[in-house]
């Protein structure tokens, strides 16, 4: 399924388009993943509806499908303004900011009619919105729209979309199993998410660019080149401070995008922690921005150890430099908690030990999505 054609709403609020049933409609779902039958749903409403509400929460939730990760599937897959993914952080902060006394999200456990009467409450309470129709592919969609009727004192219908799973014959319960074998059921969008990453680093002149390379081509898998290296030679070596955050934005942007073409796990050389060494060099400052993004995690980490002869391409500092790169990466990867592997020896011998690493512990894992975006 391709992207999602967005249906734009009329300017004036208080018009039914010709072609629409409904004013606004509400969509409301755990989406742990987004996947395709979630998406025909969207699609259903918005063909239907002059605005669409989007809620996402679950609580206590699933492992790995953070919030931040489901709002960044809704809000690339669902041209929709109103998308509200929350969790208990998050509604308190939009309680504050509309004035109003914060109650917590409800569990996953607790019965049907809570879920509707917190919803009730979200919409009109914290939000100022009514809607008047709700779309389901599930029995409960009656019981809710007559609870939302209540609430707002007029009609909310009830619109029930595949409900028997002919379309798209897929739950997020499946998917969840096993999203590897069920990966037809999500857009490449969604999917990259699944998909391992594994990082290359390592100071000037340690072959972690060379071995990103024949890693991805030795697993037949795609890799992302290092975006700042890049720069740094269109630009001869002159770059300023906020090129630093967007040096950060692009190479994680990057990492998305090649992610959709990988087979298995994507070879990432280099990472935003890269970066944020760089600007400290630089510029003696590393904005927050770029801390943020220098503290993903990845499924693998490689340090590619200063353990062969500099070699100096025009562009680089000198050995004591890279040594003093090295020695940064120990102490933050440390700082981090994060757990590292060491390649030392020729750039043979690193290849063929990180192949085989990268096939022993990725092989017959269970994939979730990356925590960090």
């Amino acid at each position: 399924m391709d992207r999602l054609v967005s249906v734009a709403a009329p300017g004036n609020a208080g018009w039914v388009g010709m072609n629409k049933r409904f004013r606004r409609g509400l969509v409301v779902g755990k989406f742990c993943p987004l996947h395709l039958g979630h998406e025909l749903l969207i699609a259903r409403a918005q063909l239907q509806c002059d605005e669409l509400i989007l809620i996402s929460y679950t609580k206590p939730g699933f492992a790995g499908y953070s919030s931040e990760c489901r709002e960044h599937w809704l809000k690339a897959r669902c041209p929709v303004t109103g998308i509200y993914v929350i969790d208990d952080e998050r509604l308190a902060l939009l309680c504050r900011v509309h004035g109003v006394a914060a109650r917590p999200v409800p569990f996953d456990t607790e019965p049907d009619d809570v879920h509707r009467h917190f919803v009730a409450w979200l919409l009109g309470d914290v939000l100022g919105k009514k809607v008047d129709a709700v779309f389901t592919s599930e029995d409960y969609g009656d019981g809710f729209a007559a609870v939302l009727a209540a609430r707002f004192g007029s009609v909310v219908e009830h619109v029930c979309v595949d409900k028997a799973r002919r379309t798209v014959p897929i739950s997020g319960t499946r998917i969840r199993s096993s999203a590897q074998a069920h990966r037809g059921y999500l857009s490449a969008e969604v999917f990259a998410s699944f998909i391992p990453r594994t990082c290359l680093l390592g100071g000037e002149s340690t072959g972690k660019s060379t071995l990103a390379e024949a890693l991805a081509s030795a697993l037949q898998t795609a890799w992302a080149p290092e975006y700042g290296r890049e720069l740094w030679e269109s630009r001869q070596g002159k770059l300023a401070l906020e090129d630093m955050v967007h040096i950060g934005r692009t190479q994680v942007a990057r990492e998305h995008a090649l992610a959709q073409d990988a087979n298995e796990v994507l070879i990432c050389d280099t990472t935003p922690l890269t970066t944020a060494f760089y600007s400290h060099e630089l510029f003696g400052t590393v904005a927050d921005e770029l801390r943020g993004l220098a503290d993903r995690t990845y499924q693998i980490t490689f340090l590619c150890a200063p353990d062969f002869d500099f070699v100096q391409d025009g562009t680089r500092q000198n050995n004591a430099f890279r040594l003093r790169q090295h020695e940064w990466y120990l102490k933050q990867l440390s700082a981090m908690g994060i757990a590292y592997v060491q390649l030392e020896g020729s750039q043979q011998k690193r290849l063929a030990f990180a192949a085989s690493h990268i096939c022993r512990e990725l092989g017959a894992s269970t994939r979730s999505p990356t925590a960090r975006r």
